[in-house]
């Protein structure tokens, strides 16, 4: 059973990151699907000497 553990869960995660087959491209005709959800915001990176 331990031999098998490593494959069942490997098993299980690609499960359940739908890995159902190749990625497909999306169809030019459709337009874009909008979800109402807006991000914005403000960041900064490095060092503040005083």
């Amino acid at each position: 059973m331990i031999r098998f553990l490593p494959t069942i869960l490997s098993l299980a995660l690609l499960a359940g990151c739908g890995a159902d087959g190749a990625p497909e491209r999306p169809s030019a005709s459709e337009p874009a699907s909008t979800t109402g959800v807006t991000v914005s915001g403000y960041a900064t990176v490095g060092v503040v000497y005083e």
